[in-house]
């Protein structure tokens, strides 16, 4: 009896032993298993976080509002760019030397008072508000049929396609808001299908390719700050491939205002070839550096308005 008694422990033993190591592995697996399933949960709402999903009216509403608000604060810049500008149409190509940023601002100030560098931008905003709606709209829906469509919704991750798709659809999206929002503002978009389409495409296509890297080697920065950060470089980069073409299409348009002789008479083509023999390839790039201090903050308040209000926006239940 006491050898089967002792029999009979050690197997009693041995059973809770296998019993505490198969529960000690169902423990570990359960315990992995749940961690994966948080840290996919994490990662999907990580997403949602960066990527707020709402609805068209909402979209619309983020968009304008950032145009609106990012123009009002760099309307005294964007006055100082477009004087720099058509500097270049004076007779007088001497004092083109003697203009600085700070003696125009004074003498606007000193001439017409602070309130000058938002004369029309009531006008501006009218036509700015409608404009980047649709632009922001319409770059969210041609980036979403791109990656459907060329089946790259499963390559998110390869810098090539998405810098395809971001340049292909901010091209798209520059040329379909500034069609849709012509009539309000005729007179300066006559040639701006020249321009728009790729100053919207380098913008889009280099915020968007630099956010996704910095989310990549920083994830738990603010989303603000780094749309801050890219949306500013992005204006940075566009303004410097775009500006000649800009420049030269504002002169075309503003030739012959206000009693001005006609010199432009040959077309785009022939106009930089004026203006580059009269002023050297300087005189393209004549009111650059007002120009970056305007799209530096401008286009950077532009992006972090518009996925701060995305992200406000998503929080807010769609039947309110």
């Amino acid at each position: 009896m006491n050898m089967e008694a002792r029999v009979g422990v050690v197997v009693e033993g041995g059973q809770r032993a296998l019993n505490s190591a198969h529960g000690a592995v169902v423990d570990a697996g359960a315990r992995k298993f749940l961690q994966q399933q948080q840290q996919q949960q994490h990662e999907h709402s990580s997403k949602q976080g960066l990527n707020p999903q709402i609805g068209t009216v909402q979209q619309l509403l983020a968009g304008g509002i950032a145009g609106a608000f990012s123009k009002t604060c760099t309307a005294p810049l964007a006055r100082l760019t477009i004087l720099f500008q058509v500097q270049g149409m004076q007779s007088d190509v001497s004092a083109l030397s003697k203009a600085s940023i700070w003696r125009e601002a004074s003498r606007i100030i000193n001439e017409e008072g602070f309130k000058a560098f938002w004369k029309g931008n009531l006008v501006t905003i009218a036509h700015r508000l409608p404009y980047t709606a649709v632009n922001f709209y319409a770059y969210e829906r041609y980036k979403s049929f791109l990656q459907s469509t060329l089946c790259l919704e499963n390559q998110r991750g390869k810098a090539g396609a998405d810098l395809g798709v971001h340049f292909v659809g901010g091209g798209l999206a520059g040329m379909t808001a500034a069609s849709a929002t012509y009539p309000l503002d005729l007179v300066r978009t006559r040639l701006a299908a020249q321009g728009v389409g790729p100053s919207i495409a380098i913008s889009f296509s280099v915020y968007e390719s630099l956010r996704s890297y910095w989310q990549l080697q920083r994830p738990d920065d603010s989303t603000i700050m780094v749309s801050l950060a890219c949306g500013s470089l992005s204006g940075i980069a566009s303004s410097t491939a775009t500006f000649p073409i800009d420049l030269v299409r504002r002169r075309m348009q503003l030739e012959g205002a206000a009693g001005r002789a006609r010199v432009y008479k040959t077309g785009l083509a022939g106009t930089f070839r004026h203006i580059i023999h009269s002023e050297g390839l300087r005189g393209l790039y004549r009111g650059i550096l007002p120009e970056y201090y305007k799209v530096v903050p401008g286009v950077g308040i532009v992006f972090m308005t518009y996925e701060t209000l995305k992200m406000l926006l998503s929080s807010i239940p769609t039947g309110y």
